[in-house]
Order: structure tokens, then C-alpha cells, then sequence
């Protein structure tokens, strides 16, 4: 551990906590006898210490070439409801994407709200009016409906209510520890889980809202950009899949999406299973903070992340134009 002299001060306990460490390099290393590691610990194990940096990327550090470390508070920047929803929107990538000052406009045939609307993550360039009508033309080129996803606090969402633009979809943005969510889920087996890089036909076969739609553009955004992992569950006497679900790490977030059990496979484990190895996966991957998007009124998917930690980071819904209406 270093030189008897220092004092190591943290312990297998801190690990979720944020760290600072000083190591020993190798004498051969002829620039500097000792590196600095700051970031959230997410593993030690086997000697090995697994830090996380505020970069997305990986530090391994050996126990024995420790000669100080000590936990450090985290940083103060804030996970913004614009940032998050950022985040998402990258995890969920649409076919066409256009920027509208702060706005994001969106469009993929019609598969999914999300990947079909506007993400409001701050304000426009013009007065509000006069975007609404550059919006709407955009969207009507496109043969879609004008759509507007916007948090719940959002100035622009009190604007569009008094325009008499509708609310739908009330969802939650929820977020978690993933070393705190890979502590509860220790004990799963999660053994009957394949997890993989490619969309195969047979995950897509399960999720629920291909079926509702035949447009082409949902394996774009299923895929989603490197980092997007699959996790799938399948009947042991028929290889069918029964059990789905997927994450995309980008940096320290990893956004879990596509949880589905088959009916006839339900209260079998298949759910935390599939959970447990998308956690283990993004953890390895260097990602600290999980999160997804819920609606407000699915009490199954709630109480599920509930257990692991899970909580309320903010809500949001969408707004359709009038004349969709």
C-alpha cells in the first residue's frame, strides 16, 4: 500500500463516493513519480480500485500503488433539466434533427413522440409567435403533427397552455446511483441475460411500439449511437425472446429504455435480471448516474426503480399544435 508513512483514508465502503488519489507510478515511468485520480469510485475489487472521471473515462488503480486518497465533495455543477433532456434526446436519436436557437427539432416518420417533436431546452431566436409558425412549416413539410416536448417549470410551456395547446404524454425523468442500483440487484442472477451491440430482429420483435408502427425509421433510433447496449432474455425450448430491454451509455449517463416482458414470462425475474446486467455493463463502462423516462401513471416501472434508488429528477409532457388536435 504504498509507503508505511501515509495514511490510505478510504475504504471499500466509499465506493459511489467521490474520491481523490495519489499513486505510485512504475520507476520507469521517468516524468513523475506519482498521478493524481479524481472521480467517483465505482468498483474495488481484487486490489483494484475502478474510478470514474468527470471525462466519461476510466481509471484503474492498483490498492498496492496507493500512497494517500481521501473522499473530496462533488462537484457543483448541477444535472439542469435541459441538460438531461439533452442527454436523452442523443440517446434517442431522430433521422432529422434541426436547431432552432435553444430548440431542437426533431423528426422520424412518426415513430415515437420523442424522436417527432420539439425538445425545448432553452429559448428561441425570434419571438415566440413568430417560431411557432417557422415550427409548424417545418413539420408540415415533414407530413407530422407539431409536437412540443417541454418540462413542466418551462416559461414556454405556460405560453403554449395560454395558446390553448394540450398537454399528453406526462412523463417523469427519474435518475440513480448505478453503484447504488448494482448493490440492491448483487444477489440477482442474471446469468440467462445476452447482452450485445446489435438491434436483432428478434429484440425488436418484442418491443411493443414497432408493432404500432411500420414507418422504417425505428431501427435508427433503437440503434442509437455508439454505446447503445441490448439486453435480451430468451425462452430456453423455443430461443424466442421473452424478455428485452437496452441502455445507452453517453459519459457518466447511462439511460435505460425498452424494459418489456412477454405476458405469458412475467413475475419470473426476467425484469431485474435484464436490469442487473445493463447496470453491471454501464458501470464497466465508466457511467455513474442512471436514469430513464417514465409515465407518471406506470406504477410497475416505478416501484421497480424505486427499490434501486430511483428518484424524481424532474417532469415533463407534450403539447400538440391546435389544429392537430
Amino acid at each position: 500500500m504504498g509507503d508505511a508513512g501515509q495514511v490510505k483514508r478510504i475504504t471499500p465502503r466509499d465506493v459511489g463516493r467521490r474520491v481523490s488519489v495519489r499513486r505510485e507510478l512504475p520507476p520507469e515511468d521517468a516524468e513523475a513519480s506519482y498521478s493524481d485520480v479524481v472521480g467517483d469510485l465505482v468498483d474495488w475489487r481484487d486490489g483494484v480500485l475502478t474510478i470514474t472521471r468527470r471525462d466519461g473515462s476510466i481509471a484503474r488503480v492498483a490498492e498496492a500503488s496507493i500512497v494517500a486518497a481521501k473522499v473530496v465533495p462533488p462537484p457543483v455543477r448541477r444535472l439542469t433539466p435541459a441538460r438531461l433532456q439533452d442527454v436523452a434526446s442523443r440517446s434517442w436519436p431522430a433521422t432529422e434533427v434541426a436547431a432552432f436557437g435553444e430548440w431542437l427539432l426533431r423528426a422520424a416518420g412518426g415513430f415515437t413522440r420523442r424522436a417527432n417533436s420539439v425538445l425545448v431546452l432553452g429559448e428561441p431566436d425570434m419571438p415566440f409567435p413568430e417560431a411557432l409558425d417557422r415550427v409548424d412549416a417545418w413539420y408540415s413539410a415533414r407530413d407530422l403533427p407539431t409536437l412540443f416536448q417541454v418540462a413542466h417549470e418551462d416559461p414556454f410551456d405556460r405560453f403554449l397552455d395560454a395558446a390553448g395547446w394540450p398537454a399528453e404524454g406526462d412523463a417523469l425523468m427519474r435518475t440513480g446511483r448505478l453503484v447504488r442500483a448494482a448493490d440492491v440487484l448483487r444477489d440477482v442472477d442474471a446469468g440467462r441475460v445476452e447482452v450485445g451491440t446489435t438491434l436483432t430482429d428478434g429484440w425488436v420483435s418484442l418491443y411493443h411500439r414497432v408493432a404500432q408502427h411500420a414507418g422504417g425509421a425505428e431501427r435508427h433510433v433503437l440503434q442509437g449511437p455508439p454505446g447503445t447496449l441490448f439486453a435480451t432474455v430468451s425462452d430456453p425450448e423455443s430461443d424466442r425472446p421473452v424478455a428485452i430491454g437496452r441502455v445507452c451509455v453517453l459519459g457518466r449517463y447511462a439511460g435505460f429504455a425498452g424494459l418489456e416482458v412477454d405476458p405469458a414470462h412475467r413475475r419470473r425475474g426476467h425484469a431485474r435480471a435484464i436490469v442487473k446486467a445493463l447496470t453491471d455493463r454501464a458501470l464497466a463502462g465508466g457511467a455513474v448516474t442512471g436514469w430513464l423516462q417514465v409515465e407518471s401513471d406506470n406504477r410497475a416501472a416505478r416501484e421497480l426503480y424505486d427499490a434501486l434508488g430511483y428518484t424524481d429528477h424532474h417532469g415533463y409532457h407534450y403539447r400538440r399544435s391546435p389544429a392537430a388536435t
